[in-house]
């Protein structure tokens, strides 16, 4: 039910952390609160005021986890937070993060957004040697590296530990010296630097997050920069071997709030790009132009812009679904699509649609969406999706369904149009992608990572790792897309 209802690729997680604001724990509240887009199952926020740290977390919604009276408990000028979407570990409490320890240094905070490739290794390299984990995250592994560490400063004990650890992470750390913002040296996930206008410092997943809070846009954390802020002074270098940008062209597909700038560009912007070169590369004669909402709006208005078919709202989406809900006893057809969406016949009726999604994972959804449409009294329902066939799962912190239930991953694209029963599907191509995303008419690619849609992986796996991973195993589908029922 859930992964019809919800069939997308989700992110891990997103971070944030203030430091030398008065009002840290509430704004880092309505940080997490701008991103929690990127993880529903749990959140978490620690303090410090320069004497003593504070934690509240839970699984939950950000708004239903932090009420007044926990907000207050928050105490300090600093704070870091997390909301988390698992993509290594379960979504028990003692998985929800910021990760928070006594050790030879003092007290460590840390709030971690990606996935290491390695830490099933380094998990065992560790117990080995008499470790004790208290949660099933990868990040626990930085923080037991750190803690192992003999360098005698804490900025030293965590590029030892990063150099150890292979993938991506986006991390922050809150300490009594002050906070610390990390990006592998890859790129791969976002991590932005904002501050205030009164003075203090923001480092953030997104930067929709400093509209609300108020904050200034300073710049994006390099690849593989390590910045630390203190009460005295903000400094920042480079520790790490130089490597090949690998930016997460998701963000942009799906994963980001349109109203962010990520890697340096606004996501709605590319977005709507996306939707004009699916319309150069995926004509078609047709009536109107509806989207997928939300995430398909903006891809779907560059598609009308571009074709010059008009654009409306066909399909409207009911914003207040839980998490779970009771389904009736005697079984409503297509029940979990219909919930969160429903078509309007008096606009799609005798109408030959272009429906515009920013993404097919599976197909259950679109094929739905797709049978909903028809039965509204469309004429024909031709798919457009804004990105690429997605044939490989992501090790770097996306929690992508496995390669048997990526439905590219061993179906071709008229399979999955009788599939979805659509009239005609097209995917946007990969030249197409990086067209909207450089604005440039080669479509090369140099900066993003894309092996969800190529299986070309940035950061290389040993042969132990492919093994634990199951990187390259055959797909072989645990259904068949011409008998699978309604």
């Amino acid at each position: 039910m859930e992964k019809d209802l919800f069939d997308k690729m989700h992110e891990e997680c997103g971070i944030f952390g203030v430091y030398g604001h008065p009002e840290s724990a509430n704004l880092t509240y309505l940080g997490l609160y701008a991103l929690q887009h990127r993880g529903q199952e749990a959140s978490g926020i620690v303090t410090y005021d320069g004497q003593q740290f504070y934690q509240e977390k839970d699984t939950g919604l950000v708004a239903d986890i932090f009420s007044e009276e926990r907000l207050s408990r928050l105490k300090g000028h600093a704070a870091i937070g997390h909301n988390r979407y698992s993509t290594t570990g379960g979504s028990n409490l003692e998985n929800v993060q910021p990760i928070l320890v006594n050790y030879a240094l003092g007290t460590l905070s840390m709030v971690h957004n990606g996935n290491l490739i390695n830490a099933h290794f380094l998990k065992d390299e560790l117990e080995a040697y008499g470790a004790i984990f208290q949660s099933s995250m990868d990040s626990e592994v930085i923080i037991h590296l750190i803690a192992h560490s003999r360098q005698k400063e804490l900025t030293e004990r965590i590029v030892e530990s990063l150099s150890r650890v292979r993938g991506a992470y986006s991390l922050i750390f809150l300490s009594e010296q002050g906070m610390i913002g990390v990006r592998d040296p890859n790129g791969v996930r976002p991590l932005s630097l904002g501050r205030f206008k009164n003075g203090g410092y923001v480092l953030a997943s997104e930067t929709c997050t400093f509209d609300l809070i108020e904050a200034e846009f300073v710049r994006d954390v390099e690849p593989g920069e390590v910045i630390q802020i203190t009460e005295k002074e903000i400094t920042s270098f480079t520790p790490f071997l130089p490597a090949d940008p690998a930016h997460c062209v998701f963000e942009y597909v799906y994963f980001s709030r349109p109203d962010s700038d990520v890697f340096g560009r606004n996501v709605y912007q590319i977005r709507k790009r996306m939707g004009r070169e699916l319309a150069k590369e995926g004509a078609i004669q047709a009536d109107i132009v509806i989207p997928v909402p939300d995430s398909g709006v903006p891809a779907a208005l560059g598609y009308s812009e571009e074709s010059g078919l008009p654009y409306d709202t066909g399909l409207i989406r009911n914003h207040y679904v839980g998490r779970t809900f009771i389904e009736p006893q005697q079984s409503i057809r297509h029940f979990g699509v219909k919930i969160k969406l429903n078509a309007i016949r008096g606009l799609l009726e005798g109408k030959r649609v272009v429906v515009v999604d920013d993404s097919l994972v599976r197909g259950t959804t679109s094929r739905k969406i797709v049978k909903m449409i028809r039965a509204a009294g469309a004429k024909e329902v031709h798919v457009r999706i804004s990105s690429p066939p997605i044939v490989s799962p992501c090790f770097y912190g996306i929690d992508t369904p496995t390669r048997q239930e990526l439905v590219a991953s061993s179906h071709d694209v008229e399979e999955i149009r009788k599939y979805i029963t659509a009239d005609s599907l097209t995917y946007l191509s990969n030249k197409g992608m990086f067209r909207a995303v450089y604005q440039t008419d080669s479509g090369e690619n140099k900066h993003f990572c894309t092996a969800c849609f190529t299986e070309e992986y940035p950061i290389p796996f040993t042969e132990d790792e492919i093994s634990q991973l199951g990187l390259f195993e055959n797909p072989t589908l645990p259904f068949s897309l011409n008998v699978l029922g309604d």
